[in-house]
Order: C-alpha cells, then structure tokens, then sequence
C-alpha cells in the first residue's frame, strides 16, 4: 500500500495552483500546497501502480467512476487546478494499444453510435433547445446557452457569404439547427448527412415540422461515400466532426469534400485541435469517444495545401468552449433527478467527469477550438475585408 501512496504523493509534490488535501483509504492525510486547501481528494482504496504507469487519466477516471476516487468541492474548480499540471502525468500509448485502434468505416459507424445514440431525450435534457452539440459563440457574458449556439450558427453562416439559391452541405449535421437556419435565412438547398440514427431520426421530423421538404434533406451516410453522391455544393459546412475521423483518414476527408464541392466553393471546418499530435487521452477514447483523434492545426492547414485550398481566416473559440460546457454541466445537473431514473451512477460520474474535465481542458488551453475558412482554388468574390462577418 505504501506503494501506492508514493506514486500519487511523487505525482503531486511539484503540483502549482490551488492547494489541496488528499485523503488516503487508511485515514492518512496530505497536504498539496502551502496554503488552506481548496478541495480534497479522496481516495477509497488503492489505484493500481500499473494502471497509473500507462496512463494517470484513465487510472483516475475510471477510478472516479466507480467511486473509488471522489472530489469533495466543486468539480469544476478541482479538475481545473489539476489539469494545469497535466505535465506531470503518464501516458504510455504502446501499453494501451486495444483503445488507439485505427477507424474503419465500419468502426466509425459503431463507434459514432456509442456516443450520440444514447438517444434524443437524453440530450435535450442538457443541450438548449437547437440541440447544438458543440461550441458555442458568447458574444457577451449576458447570453445564455441558445443564444451562444444561435450565435455560433449566424457566425459560421456569415463567413460561408451565402446568397439566395446558394447549395448547402454539412457533414456531421447533428440535429441539423444550423442547415435549418441556413434555409430560412439565405434561401438556400442544403443536404446534411451524419452517421448517427438518433439525429437523422430527429432531422427528418425537424424538416416536416418546419415544412422544408423542399429545401433540406439528410442522408444517414459516412463522408466516405460523399463521391457517389452525385451533387455538387457551392459550400461545405463540417462542425466537430473531424475529431472522429482518425489521423489515417484526413486526406480521405479531403478528398470527399473535393468531390462535391465546386471550383471557387467555401468551407468551413470548425473542430477541436490540439498543439501536438498526439494518440489523444485514453480515459476520453475509452469511455466517451472511441476512434476519436484531435487533429493539430498544423497537420490541416498542410493538407489543404496539398488539396488546394486556400485558407481565408483562422479563428480560434477556446474560452467559448470552455463557458458551452459549463453550461451543459450545469444543465446535466439540473436535471439530475430525471437522469437518475434513466441512467445508473458510474454512467452519470462518467459524463459529470466529461463535461468537467473538458471544461478544464480548454480553460488551461491543452485544447484549442478552431474554425478554418477556406476556398478551393481561388475565389476573387469575397469581401476584401472581415467586416462581412460581424455585420447584422
């Protein structure tokens, strides 16, 4: 057992930030930092000093999950001063080799299904009423969730430039808010597609309930197949879906959206990065994003280059990330009693840690959110300046 205690005390003793206590499973007590403590950590029983080797994440969250390892204080503010110490921890990827499988086709349909086809009500408790499940855009600190989410939509709509009569694609649509608001907005045609059964399911009755029969339809289909689709686009929209594609496939994803969208067409990719490529954190693919991988700025810029495509404008949106997460943290909670009577307690720690943790990731930028504009070859027409994106 002793052990055990000197990992975690030789893991935190050069910890900077907040201090804290940790409480150890024989009563035994340590102090982090020179100062009152902030929270406490306590843990029920040992980790096991070789799941802490390949990987301190993975070892503590699954740990958390099963109530092992507990936070007394607010989660938020714990994980956070944490996380400012991320350099501290293990990560050894060639030991956990069964979670960094490379993405089929076939494995990226199952694994898209594992996560977003908890199913519809689930999500609504907790996302605004758009069921816009990515970063938001606070243009002030009075918006709340579904103003930062219709924000973000009008903001990725302005700098696509669209035009009456204008065709539409967005990979990954989601429950498809941001194709809806493109229609009734601009007038345009637009096609969704996505993997996921539960949100074509809620798409197809989004478009009958706002009678767009005419203008929008969503296909249940891997990106992959984008070249048998036999339309062209004047623009493509793709919101946090290249997270899912796996660091093998980013010239696949390329070249499908080549294929439909036509010479002089805009796009716009709004995923998470990272500032090194990485295989990613393995508690995170393990329980919440099997397949996953976050791409580096780097890596994507080169590979339009190669496709290309020229790059317009870089945004980056971390803080935003950062506010939408603790908002659908706090949503989680708030419905607490109803997700109790759906879901058991390690499932509900699991997401609580999720939703917390990457609200830290962001907050100690060990995750950037960025969106790209480009435009395949060279397209003259767009404003001179970026005034066009702020404009009412």
């Amino acid at each position: 057992m002793d052990i055990e205690k000197s990992l975690i005390k030789n893991l935190t003793k050069n910890f900077e930030g907040p201090s804290f206590q940790i409480k150890f499973w024989d009563g035994e007590e340590t102090l982090v930092g020179g100062s009152t403590p902030t929270f406490t950590l306590k843990l029920n029983k040992p980790l096991n000093k070789k799941d802490m080797a390949l990987s301190t994440t993975l070892a503590f969250g699954e740990a958390y999950m099963d109530k092992n390892f507990e936070i007394d204080g607010d989660l938020y503010f714990a994980l956070n001063s944490i996380l400012q110490n991320i350099t501290h921890f293990n990560f050894d990827f060639k030991g956990l080799p069964k979670i960094f499988h490379k993405s089929s086709k076939t494995k990226q349909k199952e694994n898209i299904a594992s996560h977003y086809d908890i199913g519809n009500d689930f999500y609504s408790l907790w996302l605004d009423k758009t069921m816009s499940y990515s970063c938001g855009y606070f243009k002030n600190e009075k918006d709340n969730l579904y103003d930062a989410q219709m924000n973000k939509i009008h903001h990725i709509l302005k700098k696509l430039n669209l035009k009456e009569g204008d065709t539409l694609l967005d990979i990954g649509c989601g429950w498809g808010a941001l194709l809806i608001e493109a229609t009734k907005k601009y007038k345009v045609k637009g096609v969704g597609i996505t993997l996921s059964e539960e949100q074509f399911k809620k798409f197809n009755e989004r478009i009958e309930e706002e009678h767009l029969e005419n203008f929008l339809e969503v296909k249940l289909m891997n990106y992959l197949d984008l070249p048998k689709l036999d339309k062209t686009f004047d623009a493509v929209v793709s919101v946090g879906m290249l997270e899912h594609v796996g660091r093998d496939h980013y010239p696949d994803f390329f070249n499908s959206v080549s294929s439909v969208l036509k010479d002089s067409g805009i796009f716009l990719l709004h995923y998470i990065t990272s500032l090194i490529e990485s295989p990613g954190d393995p508690w995170l693919k393990k329980y919440i994003f099997p397949g996953g991988v976050i791409p580096t700025l780097r890596e994507i810029i080169s590979l339009s280059a190669e496709n290309n495509y020229h790059v317009l404008d870089v945004e980056n949106l971390r803080l935003h990330y950062k506010n939408t997460l603790l908002h659908w943290y706090s949503n989680f909670n708030n419905n607490i009693d109803i997700i109790e009577n759906k879901f058991d307690e390690r499932f509900i720690r699991m997401w609580q840690l999720y939703l917390c943790a990457c609200a830290a990731v962001f907050n100690n930028g060990i995750c950037d959110l960025h969106q790209i504009l480009f435009t395949k070859g060279i397209n003259n027409s767009i404003p001179l300046t970026r005034d066009y994106m702020y404009k009412d």
